[in-house]
């Protein structure tokens, strides 16, 4: 576990850890303790809360800016560590999460699901269709759970019962707070709903509470969605002579709302967004069947952190990314002199890569333009970290920092996903969009664990797919690749793979641009295809 300071720790969590062989089995006697009698001893139901604003751009002054984080006692957070990973194996063994929930789950990310929304997206552009797709913001979710109405899904809808329901029963009772800002604190009172947000369990819990969501949107067929944490993405798809559609997207909310008040949850009306995917000229049709949803369409949200626009092209997105990492890189630019190279790297990696490296599986999407402007940012950050001037070459930079190309970092991200896609180390909904290769006849060994190509129409939508390029990236892999045993060698050898690829287009590249301005050697009229990629750069 990491350390973390509570003002509430009668010893500060680095000691605590750090003495831990010899107060192991005391602290081991206090969890089987509680875990067989069902009871959550008082002092680990204290939590100090820290108010986070959730943005540096929100007004301070406002409540609702604020995010409150619970610091509760180390030793409870091991109590609850214990709980959670026997919690979420029974999950996971009775399959009982739902299959499109994407928050705090092992193997799923925001990534992950914006994969799925995107690719189904594109797929159903590239069959006509037109779509609409609608995000769901809840007030203060976390804070209004009600502890009753958990208890009882915890039993109806998960199937605890015995010492074990009564464990969560005492867990969630006579939780007390007080607020902590600065050196100020305020007095304790109690907590007599919602789920600690900085607990272990809190999360886990909240997911169980939306439990029965699932089954009020799988009922809408043709009204698909995707969940992560309290964040709802609904989307419908329909071709462009079925607007009648709609009106079972108003239908479904209306079904939501309903739910939602009984759980003591509210949708934030104003953080509702919707995002028409259809050709221009059928825009302001979709819009007016839309009704009263129409004043909440936008020409482009903001999903999860990354900025879908109409034309799934993520053009905006680009330009806010290259827009603030160039912002982060002139302030590196003017730190780099009293920084080591590896501090500068370290910064570099923390600011720009990371950004650059965000559901970067989702670039499939972009255009050579757009990508080409994502490289100008990676190859700015080559050159500030070795010290060369804008004229030098790029490649033999990125190749002696060992960093892929901005493409090749997005091919490496897809097949690692396909990987564990196929080793069951990813979501469902991501192995759904990929199917083995199995023809009539007997394979040879070189096509053994191929993927079946997605047939598409157009190659700004469907081609783009991650349903379309993942098989064609996945196939053109050597069969040695493919049969790797671990996701760790998986890594290791494709960065190796794609680097030789990088390193022989290079080759290629000099070979091509160089060879009219260097006599033959030995009487050859071919420029030797083994001069090495220095001897090349030396006489260039």
């Amino acid at each position: 576990m990491k350390t973390s300071a509570c003002p509430l720790d009668i010893l500060p969590s680095s000691l605590f850890k750090s003495a831990f062989q010899s107060i192991g089995p005391s602290v081991l006697s206090i969890i089987n303790a509680s875990l067989v009698s069902g009871q959550v001893p008082a002092y680990f139901k204290n939590a100090v809360i820290h108010p986070l604003l959730k943005k540096p751009s929100l007004d301070p002054s406002l409540h609702s800016s604020f995010r409150p984080i619970s610091k509760l006692p180390f030793i409870s957070k091991i109590l609850e560590k214990v709980v959670a990973k026997q919690l979420t194996a029974a999950l996971d063994e009775h399959n009982i999460y739902d299959s499109f929930q994407s928050g705090f789950r092992r193997a799923h990310s925001t990534e992950t699901a914006l994969l799925r929304v995107s690719n189904d997206l594109l797929t159903h552009s590239d069959a006509g269709d037109c779509s609409v797709l609608v995000l769901l913001d809840l007030t203060a979710a976390f804070d209004t759970v009600d502890h009753h109405l958990l208890l009882e899904r915890l039993r109806d809808w998960v199937g605890l019962s015995g010492s074990a329901l009564e464990w969560f029963s005492s867990y969630l009772s006579e939780r007390s707070f007080s607020v902590a800002v600065s050196k100020f604190r305020s007095s304790t009172t109690s907590l007599t709903h919602g789920v600690p947000q900085g607990s272990v369990l809190g999360p886990l819990l909240f997911l169980l509470y939306l439990l029965p969501l699932q089954h009020i949107l799988s009922s809408f067929k043709g009204i698909s969605y995707h969940l992560y944490a309290d964040d709802i993405q609904l989307y419908i798809s329909f071709k462009p002579h079925e607007m009648s559609k709609l009106q079972l997207l108003h239908t479904c909310l209306d079904s939501i709302k309903t739910w939602m008040a009984g759980s003591f949850l509210q949708l934030n009306e104003d953080k509702t967004e919707i995002l028409i995917c259809a050709p221009d000229k059928l825009v302001p049709k979709v819009r007016d069947s839309l009704g009263q949803l129409a004043s909440h369409t936008k020409p482009s949200v903001r999903n999860l952190g990354v900025t879908f626009d109409p034309a799934l092209t993520l053009d905006s997105h680009v330009s806010s990314l290259v827009r603030s990492s160039f912002f982060h890189l002139r302030n590196i630019a003017k730190l780099s002199p009293i920084l080591s190279r590896s501090e500068l790297e370290t910064v570099l990696h923390t600011f720009i890569s990371s950004r650059l490296d965000y559901c970067n599986s989702l670039f499939t999407c972009l255009s050579r333009t757009s990508l080409n402007r994502l490289q100008v940012v990676q190859n700015a950050c080559a050159r500030l970290l070795t010290k060369s001037s804008k004229h030098t070459h790029i490649t033999p930079l990125l190749l002696q920092l060992h960093w892929l190309p901005v493409n090749f970092r997005v091919h490496f991200k897809i097949l690692v996903l396909v990987y564990r896609a196929l080793h069951g180390q990813a979501p469902s909904y991501i192995g759904d969009l990929l199917s083995p290769y199995t023809p009539s006849r007997s394979l040879r060994s070189s096509d053994q664990s191929l993927l079946v190509v997605q047939r598409t129409r157009l190659k700004t939508k469907g081609d783009r797919s991650f349903a379309a390029v993942a098989p064609r990236l996945w196939n053109s892999l050597p069969l040695s690749l493919r049969s790797v045993d671990s996701v760790v060698s998986c890594k290791k050898q494709l960065k190796t793979h794609l680097f030789k690829l990088l390193y022989d287009l290079l080759h290629h590249s000099l070979f091509i641009l160089l060879s009219p301005l260097i006599p033959p050697s030995s009487g050859s009229t071919d420029f030797p295809l083994s001069y090495s990629l220095s001897q090349f750069l030396n006489t260039f």
